[in-house]
């Protein structure tokens, strides 16, 4: 089995690769392998609705947001993180996950996800809860830890000196882990995903 772990920061090896790198070091102790796959330090806009991905079967603008799609497919976790800037995830990471959740949404669903952050100070819940909304409307299980999985530092250096951080996360990959080897005994007890309704839409403006 395999997770893939997004590095949303422009910083390759900055405090959120800190906090991924523990999280992936917590998934290798239990033989899961990983993936650390970074976005980049170029911006990414957001996706703007053009429907090319419907027909190309990924983003027509490329990217990173095309490039991670093979990765996305294969894998059988992701973990997305990203630092805090102005209070709420980095927005090219917010367009990263909103442009691959549109191109590449069928890769993501029943998918154990997790999303982790880092600030230097505030902002982290604001972050997390910004990045959510991806794995919520895609059905995928949401992982947790021993708390709200985010680290703080200014660099990596001060990130690893958060020692509790740094636990959550660890936690946070063993509780990866359970939740990956718990869905394959399921699926070799014969125990199948669950199929959505989906015949229904409501629109409130007539």
């Amino acid at each position: 089995m395999n997770v893939l772990l997004i590095n949303g920061s422009p910083h390759k090896n900055g405090c959120t690769y800190t906090a991924l790198n523990e999280v992936a070091g917590a998934l290798q102790a239990a033989g899961i392998e990983t993936t650390i796959f970074h976005i980049g330090a170029s911006p990414v806009g957001g996706c703007v609705g053009c429907g090319g991905c419907a027909k190309a079967g990924k983003c027509v603008f490329g990217g990173p947001v095309a490039d991670v799609l093979p990765l996305v497919e294969k894998a059988d976790g992701i973990v997305f993180g990203a630092p805090v800037h102005y209070a709420t995830a980095a927005g090219s990471m917010l367009g990263f996950m909103h442009r691959l959740a549109m191109s590449g949404g069928a890769y993501l669903r029943h998918k154990p996800a997790a999303v982790v952050t880092s600030a230097r100070r505030a902002g982290t819940t604001t972050a997390l809860e910004a990045m959510e909304k991806v794995p919520q409307f895609f059905e995928m299980p949401l992982i947790s830890s021993t708390y709200w999985p985010m680290v703080h530092g200014g660099n990596a250096e001060q990130a690893v000196l958060d020692e509790e951080g740094c636990q959550i996360m660890r936690n946070l990959g063993r509780n990866m882990a359970w939740m990956l080897r718990c869905i394959e005994a399921g699926k070799a007890a014969g125990i199948e995903a669950p199929q959505a309704e989906t015949d229904k839409r409501t629109n409130f403006i007539r």
